[in-house]
């Protein structure tokens, strides 16, 4: 059962973000969703209207391209849904509280230090003739130590409150983002590296960053497809907010996945153009991806299924087309799908992965507005993008520079 949240400090955000947009559109979705939360007092809209408001949001600012002010609304439609506290909400736009957070962690890390200072005095204290690697062993004792550590659970276990729980939560964050930081093994590192940070192009250091998560992703992707009890809900978690590896067409994945009463779509994604296609997941691990009839190849029974739910869900599309465009300005006149199942690895017959993909393109060929394709040719796609993008950050360094 969703925990709804909302309050104040929500509905000062959502002002405060209102002043960030000029588009007409972006702001008409804002006066809604302030409309739903009204003033002061009261549960400011608590509930899942509230969190569809926040979502259309959202949508309609990756329409007009304004992605941070679709990732800020994107987070408070995870904060009104309970997906996310407060406290990180305002971590990332009250400057107050960030400040305050801040200031917190800088207490933690002296406090962390003085300790460290403690324990060495004491190894100094009974072993005076102590080294450094005797240092090390102390401190790698430590961190050994705390793996084993915990809160415990049952009769005489800690219940944490609802603050020490944001504070991990706080601190969940904060370890994302310190985890992967360089580590000078002295201060001339330390300096030098802050001198080729100084100068690193800010461009060029995000867009290496958005690499190495592009690669992350792709690798827990690869990693669920390959554990055969892997259901559909584990790989569209693995595949949620990775539009790009479905290809370049796609500018985002939608907020909204459901535009009529009986239809949730697993991914719909924005072309260019406004227009919407849909993605339908399934299970990787389908033995009857491709059978053999009569000598003859030919998509088993799964994939067929699939292939019919999707064109139940372009036709509601189709028939409702006036609605949607209206009420949440997506084009889903002719849209298109894709349903992604199965894996050669997997499909039983003695069936060659070369003969699943010859089944696969003649069947696609004679489609018009549904593609099926397997999460191998997903991965070998996505990874072949990846490995360009790469060598676009990675130039031949013989190459000599343009005059």
């Amino acid at each position: 059962m969703a925990t709804f949240r909302s309050g104040f400090t929500l509905w000062r955000m959502v002002q405060a973000a209102r002043e960030l947009t000029e588009h007409v559109r972006v702001r008409e979705r804002i006066d809604a969703v302030l409309g739903i939360m009204g003033g002061f007092g009261g549960t400011y809209g608590k509930g899942r209207p509230l969190v569809n408001a926040l979502e259309d949001v959202a949508q309609e600012a990756v329409l007009h391209e304004d992605i941070g002010l679709a990732q800020r609304f994107q987070r408070f439609a995870a904060y009104a849904g309970g997906e996310l506290f407060l406290d990180i909400l305002e971590m990332y736009y009250d400057e107050e509280a960030r400040q305050r957070s801040e200031e917190h962690m800088r207490r933690m890390t002296a406090m962390g230090a003085d300790r460290a200072v403690a324990a060495l005095d004491v190894l100094c204290r009974d072993k005076p003739d102590a080294t450094a690697a005797d240092a090390r062993d102390l401190f790698r004792g430590i961190a050994l130590s705390a793996d084993h550590l915990g809160l415990g659970t049952g009769e005489g276990g800690i219940q944490l409150s609802t603050k020490d729980m944001r504070r991990l939560q706080e601190y969940g964050h904060m370890e994302l983002i310190l985890r992967n930081l360089p580590r000078p093994a002295s201060a001339e590192a330390a300096r030098m590296m802050s001198d080729v940070l100084a100068d690193t192009d800010a461009g060029l250091l995000a867009q290496l960053l958005e690499l190495k998560a592009r690669r992350a992703g792709l690798a827990a992707l690869r990693a669920a497809v390959e554990d055969p009890d892997s259901s559909e809900s584990a790989l569209h978690a693995c595949l949620k907010k990775q539009e790009w590896i479905f290809g370049g067409a796609y500018v985002a994945e939608l907020a909204r996945r459901q535009y009529t009463p009986d239809t949730i779509l697993d991914i719909p994604l924005l072309r260019g153009d406004g227009s919407l296609h849909v993605v339908e997941l399934k299970r990787a691990n389908v033995k009857d991806l491709v059978i053999r009839r009569g000598g003859h190849l030919m998509l088993g029974a799964p994939p067929h299924h699939a292939v019919s739910q999707a064109q139940n869900y372009l036709r509601a599309m189709d028939e409702n087309r006036r609605t949607i465009l209206a009420d949440h300005g997506v084009d889903t006149r002719r849209a298109s799908a894709t349903v992604v199942i199965g894996h050669p690895r997997y499909v039983s017959g003695n069936i060659t992965p070369q003969e699943v993909a010859e089944t696969l393109r003649t069947y696609n060929t004679h489609a018009a507005r549904i593609e099926v394709i397997t999460y191998e040719t997903l991965l070998e796609s996505a990874a072949r993008m990846l490995a360009l993008s790469s060598a676009r950050q990675d130039p031949d360094p013989t190459e000599e520079p343009p005059a």
